[in-house]
C-alpha cells in the first residue's frame, strides 16, 4: 500500500491495429480510457503495460521498446505518474479477465482525441501521431 504522499507508478499501453486505437471503459464505465494499472514490485513498465492490456481489453502484441511519455494525474488524494508505451496488437480475445467489467472500442486517432479526457495523455499521443505522420513523409 503506499504510503501518504508517495507517487504510484503505473504503466498504459496505447494499443494500435490497422490504423486504427483500442480504447476501454473505465470500471465505472463512465469514461474512455487506455490498458493502464500498477508496477508490482520484481516488474518492469514494460511487463505492467502488457499484463493491463490482458486483463482489462482482452489484447496481446509487442510493445515498441521506448515509452512514448508519461504524464501525471491525482486520483482521491493520491498522485500516479504512468508511463506509456505503444502496444502493436496481434491477437484481440472474445473473453479476457475483466470483460464483464468493461467495453472496448476501436477508433480513428480522431476518434480517440474526441472520447480521451486526460489532457496530458492526448498530447503524448498527439506528438506520436504527428511524429509518425512525419516519418512516413520522409520515406
Amino acid at each position: 500500500m503506499p504510503t501518504p504522499g508517495e507517487t504510484i507508478r503505473q504503466a498504459a499501453a496505447l494499443p494500435l491495429r490497422r490504423g486504427r486505437v483500442c480504447l476501454i471503459t473505465s470500471r465505472n464505465g463512465k469514461r474512455w480510457v487506455i490498458p493502464k494499472g500498477w508496477i508490482d514490485p520484481g516488474h518492469t513498465a514494460g511487463e505492467a503495460a502488457l499484463l493491463e492490456a490482458w486483463e482489462e481489453a482482452g489484447l496481446s502484441g509487442a510493445l515498441e521498446r521506448e515509452p512514448i511519455g508519461s504524464y501525471l494525474y491525482e486520483k482521491e488524494g493520491q498522485r500516479y505518474h504512468v508511463t506509456v508505451f505503444v502496444m502493436k496488437v496481434i491477437a484481440v480475445a472474445q473473453d479476457w479477465p475483466e470483460r464483464s467489467f468493461r467495453q472496448r472500442s476501436w477508433v480513428s486517432p480522431t476518434g480517440f482525441f474526441e472520447r480521451i479526457e486526460e489532457a496530458d495523455l492526448a498530447e503524448i499521443v498527439r506528438l506520436t501521431v504527428l511524429q509518425h505522420a512525419e516519418e512516413h513523409a520522409t520515406v
